[in-house]
């Protein structure tokens, strides 16, 4: 159990930053007689000390792009760092966004997102105006130059209105809401308004168990108007087995009003419930007493004895189980108790899908039993996911949600580390990608499964080398499998790994004596300083390449608390870049390649749903005081061999800058408990743990 988290980026050793420079807002046009029309959805992803985030959506309403560029211009001066899903260019205030290769063709009715990183000095405020090939984007339709007779644009989010005309724009305006928790639609306005404008939410007829629980009233402005504003929705938790549904009206005073449809994901639907959009959502997690036994036994340990935890199913043998160790049969038998105990709120169990061929083929902790030259892969698909897949699909484990999290490190490992031989046979072979899909065929077909694939975590994959080309290797895959992206319900980071959520005392824009904290040693121009910017840049970055916009992330906050009183309390002062970022970390490792046994390391955020935006859940997958691998050779009959990684008096290598691993000595292999690891967690436990 607990694989290694490669630290490993393609090309030179310093990526150059990105420069921005103005071409002007020249517009690209399609052809000469399309009707461009369009509407765009501008939302603050992050915003602190200097810097800000933002997410743009748009919304073709006109014929079919085979290109598109969309300009806009910033009211405060604000400038663009770096951005995705387009070429950027900026001059002046003016913006400017290309498309690129992949998404330049955009049907009539079709939505797409870009985003970007950026700085800005004293206001901060949103641009009010967009256009997409010359044309403002208001709703309405404007024919290009050239214009003859076409048809009429696609419908809206909601009604379009015609051009200079006021109106509601609201997005989406069909909401699923599961059972016990709460979803959300954007409401904004077409155009700028000369007065305050009061917009309602009221609840009509329909499913009386969804409510409207937060936005009710929201007020418009001359400078907010076009910033979307949540509305909620609530669904109560009851006994029945109904999806009911419900009309919304969204209304202001002499202007069209717009109806949303709020459907109820039931949770108590007997052989048969519904696939909820985040299984997190209204639930509690299972608690598996093989490890919460071990936990409790440890001083102080009983305080987080009851966490929900991941199951790692990573061998065949673990199918079944032993003596010592419950199998997957076992598992779900025990969270059906729990469920039982639970009354009317659903439980969520995850297992750890774990067992590719060549597993975690850059390095030895982990290795696995399966090799692609030993009929592995057959082995793969027959011995160990035909298996699972008939165990979870068994109709007495119908009401759990089961979430399953498929095979650590391995896509990523195609990507960053094919000059390994291991993992160039994973990747001319395709058995990493087709055992992948595979799993997700077997997994995604039974309707209370939930899938989240691995996707790395900020110090290996947030370097610009690696952040696409991943994000384009996961559709690649995705799109193989027989529902394509519906086959996905989310994706998650920091697998089993030690890198902080966030650094609170410096961000990725942050300047040090006119140096960009991109420029030292540790941060070595990455793009992301710590892991919840990271996957919610990640989450855009797979949107624009096709998966459904409701997909979810995850992060694994089980050991990157970095609690303690080696935490840094304040920025540091210093006017050298190096020695600020170190001394201001709070990820405290020796390098950020470093990954097994972190010294220092603490218990981080407690599992929890909904903490942030794009986000699923805070989960513990990595069960803390599981090793994740041996600080010596230990012969065993797992697979699991001796990486130089683990062990305390190494000297390191290229991937870890030649520091030493700051690994704790007397570690045992991989998934082994490992007492002294689970103390020291416990104590640098952040937030701290009473």
């Amino acid at each position: 159990m607990g694989p290694r988290k490669s630290y490993w980026r393609r090309g030179l050793t310093a990526v150059t930053a990105l420069v921005l420079t103005g071409i002007g807002l020249a517009a690209g046009q399609t052809s000469a007689n399309a009707a461009v029309a369009c509407d765009v959805t501008y939302t603050k992803s992050w915003e602190g000390g200097g810097g800000f985030g933002a997410n743009i959506t748009v919304k073709n309403l006109g014929d079919a792009l085979s290109n598109w560029t969309l300009t806009f211009a910033f009211p405060n001066g604000q400038r663009v760092s770096n951005g995705w899903s387009g070429q950027w260019s900026q001059s002046g205030s003016n913006v400017s966004v290309r498309n690129e290769s992949y998404n330049g063709s955009q049907g009539s009715g079709a939505s797409w997102t870009l985003g970007f990183n950026g700085t800005f000095s004293g206001s901060n405020a949103s641009p009010t105006s967009f256009a997409i090939n010359g044309t403002t984007c208001n709703g309405g339709s404007n024919p290009s130059p050239s214009p003859s007779p076409s048809p009429s644009p696609s419908p809206s989010p909601s009604p379009s209105p015609s051009p200079g005309q006021q109106a509601l724009v609201v997005s989406p305006t069909s909401v699923t809401v599961p059972e016990g928790s709460t979803a959300t639609y954007g409401v904004r306005l077409a155009r700028q308004p000369s007065s305050n404008v009061t917009v309602t939410s009221t609840a009509g007829s329909g499913d009386s168990d969804i409510t409207v629980t937060g936005g009710s009233s929201l007020t418009f402005t001359s400078s907010n108007w076009n910033t979307a504003q949540n509305v909620t929705l609530s669904a109560r938790e009851d006994s029945d087995t109904t999806s009911g549904t419900r009309s919304i009206s969204v209304a202001s005073s002499g202007l069209t009003s717009v109806n949303v449809t709020a459907t109820e994901a039931d949770n108590d639907g007997g052989t048969n419930p519904g696939h909820v959009d985040n299984p997190y959502a209204g639930a509690t997690g299972y608690v598996n007493s093989d490890w919460s036994t071990q936990a409790a036994a440890e001083p102080g340990g009983s305080a987080v004895a009851n966490v929900s935890t991941g199951v790692w199913i990573d061998r065949i043998a673990a199918i079944e189980g032993s003596s010592s160790a419950k199998g997957v049969r076992a598992h779900l038998d025990a969270a059906v108790q729990q469920d039982a105990a639970n009354g009317s709120t659903p439980l969520t169990i995850q297992f750890v899908i774990y067992n590719l061929p060549n597993r975690d083929c850059s390095a030895l902790a982990s290795n696995g039993e399966l090799k692609i030259s030993e009929n592995g892969l057959a082995r793969y698909k027959t011995e160990y996911i035909d298996p699972i897949a008939a165990i979870l699909g068994d109709s007495k484990y119908s009401n759990l949600r089961i979430v399953t999290i498929v095979e650590i490190d391995s896509l990523p490992n195609l990507v960053t580390n094919t000059n390994l031989a291991a993992c160039a046979e994973a990747k001319s072979s395709g058995a990493y990608v087709d055992g992948v899909r595979y799993a997700l065929n077997k997994l995604h077909a039974i309707q209370n499964v939930y899938t989240y694939v691995d996707a790395g975590h900020h110090g290996w994959l947030g370097w610009d080398s690696n952040f696409r080309p991943s994000a384009q290797l996961f559709a690649e895959t995705v799109r193989g499998t027989t529902a394509g992206f519906a086959s996905v319900d989310g994706f998650i980071t920091n697998t089993a790994n030690y890198s902080a959520l966030q650094e609170p005392h410096f961000t990725i824009n942050t300047q040090v004596n006119g140096q960009s904290v991109r420029q030292s040693k540790w941060v070595d121009w990455n793009y992301y300083v710590d892991e919840l910017g990271y996957a919610q840049a990640f989450r855009q970055e797979l949107v624009s390449q096709g998966f459904n916009s409701n997909i979810g992330m995850l992060i694994d906050t089980s050991r990157n608390g970095w609690g303690g009183s080696a935490r840094p309390a304040a920025p540091s002062t210093s006017t050298n870049v190096d020695t600020f970022v170190n001394d201001s970390r709070v990820d405290r490792r020796i390098h950020a390649g470093n990954w097994c046994n972190q010294s220092g390391a603490g218990m981080g955020e407690r599992p929890r749903a909904n903490p942030a935006t794009g986000l699923d859940a805070y989960v513990w997958i990595k069960p803390p005081g599981e090793s994740d691998g041996a600080s010596e050779e230990i012969p065993n009959n797992e697979g699991k061999g001796f990486d130089r990684m683990c062990d305390p008096t190494y000297t390191g290598n290229d991937r870890n800058g030649n520091n030493r691993t700051g690994a704790l000595p007397n570690a045992p292999i991989s998934g082994k408990w490992f007492s002294a690891q689970f103390r020291q967690l416990l104590a640098n436990a952040y937030p701290p743990i009473n």
